[in-house]
């Protein structure tokens, strides 16, 4: 792919239609880039393209955009697969990126900043050494927009010091960097500090000088986050004495409306959350600049009004008291009554109240106020920030703070009892007071657990909650609606039983609000009562008891799914998934108006899948339909597959990725409760393509595509031979087997393979197999692999024979055997987890004891008494969890997103299947077996077992007297 003036025009209009909202359009353009950037410059193509001129802004930022994503999917290349980029392409893209970075538009650099801290994930510094001299060289040129650049890349590349685990290759690449880059980033902070003296008069300069110091505070912050590196503590006074600067200075030219943070509320912020970390992590060192940081940060918050700019600032100042708080060596700043009263009244309680922009985003945006309220995304708003500082003053100082602020509460709800509908903010403001107050440890899956004993929760529900819930007018003050729901969902573990299970009425009355928060709130607190349990460890909310109110239950659900503002709403998916799983087959006589409602969203979302959580759950409840029905009526399954198969046929065709794994999930489901041999031809049609290796290329793919093709080997396996397909099969299983990412997957296939193909028909494969498997274990032994490959040997001697097994390993290399029983069997035997796997192994080993003559008395003799002895200790042992060299720890990303390999449903699960339930103890096997050889070839097994140590001897006599057998 030459760089040519053609190329660039061609790959400027296909990056055009990929903007385009029409799909026809869109889908193919996408499909065209996706196949052409494996060519050789094509991501030089792209930068070439990002950074011309003439070229329209919007196709150059699309550009930058593609490149970023290109470099994401492809850079890292994972063990055993192709380098999807060309040698060539990767050195070039480290010449010119750094340049085009720093010469190109503030959109533009964005996202090629981004691309360079994906890079330097894999390739810095062992492979890129020299970015960071590239990095460092730029401060001098004076050129703020180059400097810029830089601190926005090296925040970008070394904000993961944030969340990774410590190690030595972190420690190496810290050191690295701070040697290269401490002093740099410390000389640029003093020069930007004197600047802003020099340019006092010039807003433009400031603007640029300021923006550069929150870049400079952030870099700081990600360079101490592991451990204070002993170039910042020889130089904490430079750094703390403009913190203090900075966190005081006041630039009335900066100042912006109340809606816009500006500069200077970002920079004090950052400057906070580096006090905040120095408290809290360092603060021996940190000591004797602490008393200063109170009182500038007092000072601020009680200077700070409540426009919506100042949120974060506000947030992170008393995320820093309330981090100095918790120690236990400054408690003596706050435990002064006086202190304690101008806290709760100067800072806490202003920053507590409900806002005119909290109304708003309610109102507006009710997603984002949910996401903040319950979801614990609302880490940056004044509220969270206040309760924290109650919640640690409360449980430090409780007996005095539970003084102070019940006085305010018992103000706020009289003052709300004179007049609701004028101060419904007041109780409000009480109701969040009251919660910081008394929480004192919560879980997600259960809220709140444990609470302060100077608080009764139950007889405030009972006297401020209870009375919100039964107001009859389901719209009136719906800010107080939400925060009882929301009172019933946190202290659900703490609140009794009986108090629960009466709110559900009410609760299910609340789905039909007309404010999204409040029916939102009401469908998620049902959801997370409907999976709580007793003391009894029995559902608190039984099937029968929801039955009664089932109709009304699921009819509100779906009528709130028809509401603009709830089409697809995450948490009322999720109850409506919980009530089918709570109800099961009661939900039957619905499911004739509820499925065909259901049927017409997945269309629906299908388009433009958006919402990966409701998607899931909308599977989800699909699946659970499929299994509740076909329970009762197994003949339902065509009627599933009426309605399903061309909503999936089309996901299929259009390639609409995020879907994928759930119809493979789903069809499966269908296979498997359809009866043996009465597989429909749309599936055997289908099978062909499920083969195509474009498909396996997609990590999501690759599980639900196995437990696809598992179910064709069990419910049709004769179809799939006479469609000559077994090939193919093992075609993907010798993919899967070379990665070690999804040789677990190989294995599972391979197994269903041997368990449900005819033995003529795989006969001709057996010695490609295992030469496979044994090429794989020389070039990457892995415990995974390792502990596959023991389950799969002793799988095949059972489904076969121990005989074959021998014969077929020592037809790869003569006495080859022996290396598998010394290497493997005798090593690594006690790796192996899991029921099932275990009584495999058991019994695969029995067999290679009993029923083998190489074994017992031929070639193998001298390793029988230790692999019965292994055998032995594989019962009665612990399992070994040592791992070998070659075993890999995929890294977190810093940003987390939505990854479809997580796309697993639950309701759609297949039950491990036991090949070996005729047998139940394998100690009996086992025990059984020695006594069938003892008998058949007497005096061979009482010389041969009398060489296992005393120990193991002792358990075997066990076994044999406890099954009434004995060796002759």
């Amino acid at each position: 792919m030459e760089i040519s003036d053609e190329n660039l025009n061609t790959l400027a209009q296909y990056l055009q239609q990929t903007l385009n909202p029409d799909i026809n359009v869109r889908k193919p353009a996408e499909k065209f880039l996706e196949g052409v950037e494996v060519n050789q410059n094509y991501p030089v193509l792209l930068l070439n393209l990002v950074h011309k001129d003439g070229v329209d802004m919007t196709i150059r930022i699309a550009g930058a955009i593609a490149f970023k994503n290109y470099i994401k999917r492809n850079w890292n290349v994972e063990d055993e697969q192709p380098d999807r980029i060309h040698e060539t392409d990767r050195t070039a893209i480290k010449n010119l990126i750094i340049t085009l970075m720093l010469t190109s538009p503030e959109a533009i650099q964005k996202q090629l900043s981004d691309a360079i801290s994906i890079i330097g994930k894999t390739d810095f510094p062992t492979k890129w050494p020299e970015l960071i001299t590239q990095m460092v060289d730029k401060f001098g040129t004076g050129d703020f927009n180059v400097i810029n650049g830089i601190l926005r890349t090296a925040h970008s590349l070394f904000k993961k010091y944030r969340y990774e685990f410590k190690s030595n290759k972190l420690w190496t690449e810290i050191k690295f960097v701070l040697e290269r880059l401490a002093q740099p980033l410390t000389d640029l902070l003093v020069a930007l500090m004197n600047l802003t003296q020099q340019h006092a008069g010039d807003v433009n300069a400031l603007k640029v000088i300021y923006n550069s110091l929150v870049l400079v505070c952030k870099v700081f912050y990600s360079l101490n986050f592991q451990d204070l590196p002993e170039f910042f503590e020889d130089n904490m006074s430079v750094w703390m004495t403009n913190f203090h600067t900075l966190l005081t200075v006041q630039v009335k030219a900066l100042e912006t409306g109340d809606d816009e943070t500006g500069v200077l509320e970002q920079l004090k912020s950052q400057v906070c959350d580096n006090l905040a970390l120095y408290a809290q992590k360092y603060d021996e060192e940190f000591q004797p600049y602490l008393p200063q940081f109170v009182t500038d940060v007092w000072n601020l918050l009680i200077s700070t009004g409540l426009q919506p700019k100042y949120d974060l600032l506000v947030s992170n100042a008393l995320q820093f008291l309330t981090t100095v708080a918790e120690r236990a060596h400054y408690r003596n700043l706050f435990e002064d009554g006086n202190v304690l009263n101008s806290i709760c009244e100067k800072v806490i309680i202003p920053n507590m109240e409900f806002r005119q922009s909290d109304e708003e985003l309610f109102e507006d945006n009710p997603e984002e106020y949910i996401r903040r309220d319950i979801e614990g995304s609302d880490s940056d708003t004044r509220r969270r920030a206040a309760c924290d500082l109650v919640s640690t003053l409360s449980q430090n100082f409780e007996e005095k703070i539970m003084g102070i602020f019940g006085n305010y509460i018992q103000v706020m709800l009289s003052k709300y009892a004179e007049n609701p509908l004028q101060h419904w903010k007041s109780k409000d403001s009480a109701m969040y007071l009251v919660t910081s107050l008394v929480s004192r440890g919560a879980t997600q899956k259960h809220g709140v657990t444990k609470t302060s004993l100077l608080v009764s929760v139950p007889q405030f529900c009972q006297e401020h909650i209870i009375p919100e819930l039964n107001r009859p007018n389901l719209d009136e003050l719906p800010v107080l609606k939400a925060d009882a729901i929301k009172y019933i969902m946190m202290f659900r573990s703490v609140l009794a039983s009986d108090l629960l299970i009466s709110t559900i009425p009410q609760l299910i009355r609340h789905i039909t609000a007309e404010s999204c928060v409040v029916h939102t709130y009401a469908a998620c607190t049902i959801e997370k009562l409907l999976v709580m349990k007793d003391a009894t460890q029995m559902p608190l909310i039984s099937g029968d008891y929801l039955n009664q109110y089932a109709g009304d239950l699921l009819s509100k659900l779906l009528a709130t799914l028809e509401k603009p503002v709830s089409e697809e709403n995450e948490y009322v998916m999720k109850a409506l998934m919980r009530s089918f799983s709570t109800l099961q087959e009661r939900v039957i006589p619905f499911l004739g108006a509820i499925l065909p409602k259901l049927t017409e969203k997945l269309q629906l979302v299908a388009k433009n899948p958006s919402k990966p959580h409701f998607n899931h759950f909308l599977f989800e409840t699909f699946s659970l339909s499929i299994r509740i029905v076909c329970k009762s009526n197994p003949t339902a399954i065509s009627s599933f597959e009426d309605v399903l198969f061309p909503i999936f046929q089309g996901i299929l065709q259009q390639d609409i990725q995020e879907f994928i794994p759930y119809v493979f999930q789903l069809l499966s489901l269908l296979m498997e409760l359809t009866p043996p041999g009465a597989i429909s031809e749309p599936y055997m049609q289908l099978l062909p393509c499920l083969l195509a290796p474009v498909l396996w290329e997609r990590p999501a793919n690759i599980s639900p595509l196995v437990r696809q093709l598992c179910a064709y080997l069990t419910q049709a396996a004769p179809q799939v031979i006479a469609q000559d397909k077994l090939g193919g099969f093992l075609g993907v299983f010798q993919k899967l087997v070379a990665s070690k990412t999804n040789d677990h997957e190989g294995f599972y296939l391979l197994q269903t393979i041997i368990q449900h193909t005819p033995t003529e028909a795989l006969a001709p494969y057996h010695k490609q197999i295992f030469f496979l498997l044994f090429q794989r274990l020389s070039s990457s032994k892995t415990t995974k692999y390792v502990v596959g490959l023991i389950v799969f040997f002793c799988l095949y001697a059972v489904k076969f024979s121990a005989s074959e097994l021998v014969q077929t390993v020592d037809g790869i290399q003569a006495q080859m055997f022996g290396m598998v029983l010394e290497k493997l069997f005798l090593t690594d035997l006690q790796k192996v987890s899991g029921g099932i796997e275990r009584k495999i192994v058991a019994c695969g080993v029995t067999k290679l004891l009993c029923d083998c003559p190489e074994v017992y008395s031929g070639t193998y003799k001298k390793y029988w008494a230790p692999l019965l002895q292994s055998l032995i200790n594989f019962f009665e042992g612990q399992i070994d969890e040592s791992t070998f060299p070659d075993d890999h720890f995929i890294e977190v990303d810093d940003t987390p997103t939505w990854q479809t390999t997580s796309a697993k449903l639950s309701f759609a699960n297949s039950s491990k299947v036991d090949p070996l339930q005729g047998i139940s103890e394998p100690r009996q096997f086992l025990s059984q077996s020695l006594a069938t050889l003892g008998n058949s070839q007497p005096g061979l097994l009482p010389p041969m077992v009398n060489t296992i140590d005393h120990t193991s001897l002792t358990h075997l006599q066990g076994y044999l007297a406890k099954f009434g057998f004995q060796l002759v």
